[in-house]
C-alpha cells in the first residue's frame, strides 16, 4: 500500500455561549491572519421556519451606546451568508457579482490582505492588529442595509460572544457554527494553522480532515433534517467515528491508478473542542503516464464506519438511506457532478492547472482542508506561488 505521509496540524479551540458607525481600515502592524466561514448550513422549510435565517455580521472589538445597541467596531464583516462549498486559493469573490452577500470574511471586504508567507498565497486572509480581541456575531436581516442603518432593535441578536488572543503573524481560521442540533446552541472555533510552518514538498498534494458536525445530527430522525438532494448520500449526516480511505482515478469514470485503490489514510472523529488533524499526502504526478507538466486525475475519498469494507460497499445510489454509515466524496475537475457514481458529493480538484511560464496549462500541487458540516461537505484550497504565464 502506497505508503501516507502526515503531519499534525495546530489545536482548534473552541468557544460556545447562549447566545453614526465607526470602522477603520488602516496600516497594521504586528498583524495576525484571519479568515471566516459561517458554517450554518440549516436550510429554513416548513419543518424549522422558526428558526433564524443564517445570515450575520461580525464586529471585532465593538463599540455600544448606553442602551447596548452596537454603533462602532473596529472591524465589520457585514452580510456574511452561509459558505460556499469551495474556498478556492484566491479571493475570487471580489467583483464577481453585484450582490452585497459575502460567502466569507474577508472575502468581497476591502481590507488590508495577508502576505505570502514562506510561499503560500494568504490573500484570502484579512491582515487584523495581533492581541485580544472581543468578537461578537449578530444575526442581521436579508437585505443589503449596513448593519449600521439598520434599526437599533435589530442590531441585538447576538449569535456568539468571544474573547480571543491572537498572536503575531499567526493564521487563524474561524468558524461560527451549530454544536449541538438538539439545542441549537452555538459557538465559535478558531483553528490555529500550521501548514505554513511545515516542511511541505510542492511535488506532493496535501489534505486534512474535520467533521464540525453539531452533536446528535446524524443520530436525529431524518424527517427533522432538510434533504438536500445533491450532498448524495451523506445528506442525513456521517457518523462521529469514520475511517477514511483514498481513491486516485483517471478521468472517464472508475479507472483508478495503480497502487491508490482505496488508500487508508486514518480516522475522522466528529470534534468541535479542542483537536489535531493530520495532514495525507500524495504525489502530484502520481499517474505514471503524465508527462510532469499536466495532470488530469481526479480524487474521491470514502467515509466509512469502522468494519465496513470500501470494496463491499454497494455505492452509486444517493436514493438510499445508508444510517450515517458511509459518505462519498469526489473531487472531479470543476465539480462537476459525473453520472456514473451517483451517490457522492462533487467538489473542485485538489489539484491547480493554470498557465504558467510556456505551459498553458501546467499542474500544481496544494494543501486543502475538507471539513464535513451537518450533512455536506467543503473544500478549501490553498496554493503556493507559481510563475507568472509567458505569452
Amino acid at each position: 500500500m502506497t505508503k501516507i505521509k502526515h503531519f499534525l496540524a495546530a489545536a482548534v479551540l473552541l468557544w460556545s455561549f447562549s447566545s453614526c458607525s465607526k470602522v477603520e481600515y488602516t496600516k497594521v502592524d504586528k498583524p495576525a491572519y484571519l479568515r471566516v466561514f459561517n458554517d450554518f448550513n440549516t436550510r429554513i422549510g416548513v419543518e424549522n421556519k422558526d428558526e433564524q435565517k443564517p445570515f450575520m455580521c461580525m464586529l471585532i472589538d465593538p463599540e455600544f451606546d448606553k442602551d447596548g445597541v452596537p454603533v462602532g467596531a473596529a472591524i465589520k464583516g457585514d452580510f456574511l451568508d452561509k459558505r460556499d462549498p469551495y474556498a478556492p486559493p484566491y479571493p475570487s469573490h471580489i467583483g464577481s457579482s453585484t450582490s452585497k452577500r459575502n460567502p466569507e470574511y474577508p472575502g468581497k471586504e476591502s481590507v488590508p490582505a495577508g502576505p505570502v508567507l514562506n510561499g503560500f498565497d494568504l490573500s484570502s486572509w484579512a491582515q487584523i492588529p495581533s492581541g485580544k480581541h472581543r468578537i461578537i456575531f449578530y444575526y442581521r436581516p436579508m437585505n443589503e442595509i449596513p448593519f449600521f442603518d439598520l434599526e437599533p432593535a435589530v442590531r441585538k441578536n447576538v449569535v456568539v460572544d468571544t474573547t480571543l488572543e491572537l498572536g503575531v503573524e499567526e493564521v487563524y481560521t474561524m468558524h461560527v457554527l451549530q454544536t449541538d442540533f438538539t439545542t441549537k446552541s452555538r459557538g465559535i472555533i478558531v483553528r490555529k494553522e500550521n501548514f505554513h510552518l511545515l516542511p511541505l514538498s510542492d511535488s506532493m498534494v496535501y489534505v486534512n480532515f474535520y467533521n464540525y458536525s453539531a452533536a446528535g445530527f446524524w443520530s436525529a430522525d431524518k424527517s427533522k433534517k432538510i434533504d438536500n438532494y445533491e450532498d448524495g448520500v451523506m445528506r442525513f449526516g456521517i457518523r462521529d467515528d469514520v475511517n477514511i480511505w483514498m481513491s486516485l482515478c483517471k478521468p472517464g469514470g472508475w479507472n483508478t491508478i495503480t497502487g491508490y485503490k482505496y488508500a487508508y489514510l486514518g480516522q475522522m472523529k466528529r470534534s468541535i473542542g479542542n483537536g489535531t488533524a493530520p495532514y495525507y499526502s500524495f504525489p502530484l504526478f502520481a499517474d505514471a503516464a503524465s508527462n510532469r507538466i499536466t495532470t488530469d486525475i481526479w480524487q474521491r475519498f470514502t467515509l466509512l464506519v469502522p468494519g465496513l469494507d470500501p470494496e463491499r460497499i454497494p455505492y452509486g445510489d444517493r436514493d438510499s438511506y445508508v444510517d450515517g454509515q458511509y459518505g462519498l466524496l469526489a473531487l472531479y475537475g470543476n465539480g462537476a457532478r459525473q453520472t456514473f457514481e451517483r451517490g457522492g458529493l462533487f467538489l473542485p480538484s485538489m489539484i491547480i492547472n493554470i498557465h504558467s511560464g510556456t505551459y498553458n496549462p501546467r499542474s500544481f500541487a496544494t494543501v486543502n482542508t475538507l471539513e464535513v458540516v451537518n450533512g455536506t461537505a467543503y473544500l478549501t484550497t490553498i496554493q503556493r506561488r507559481y510563475p507568472k504565464p509567458v505569452y
